[in-house]
């Protein structure tokens, strides 16, 4: 589901993109998500889970 994902700290901006090749940026996301995420053995479930449909998107 998730191809890769960049996340910026000092914006707390979370760059996904999605193997379909669609790119979004979530806004306002904590760093302590971030982490969460990193580690979960599913970065799919955890994103349909914790991020989407909580935070504030843009579509790249």
């Amino acid at each position: 589901m998730i191809r890769s994902f960049d996340y910026y700290e000092a914006a707390r901006r979370l760059d996904i993109e999605f193997v379909s090749g669609r790119r979004y940026t979530y806004l306002d996301v904590p760093v302590s998500e971030v982490a969460a995420m990193r580690r979960s053995g599913s970065k799919g479930g955890f994103f349909n889970r914790r991020i989407r449909d909580r935070y504030a998107f843009i579509e790249r």
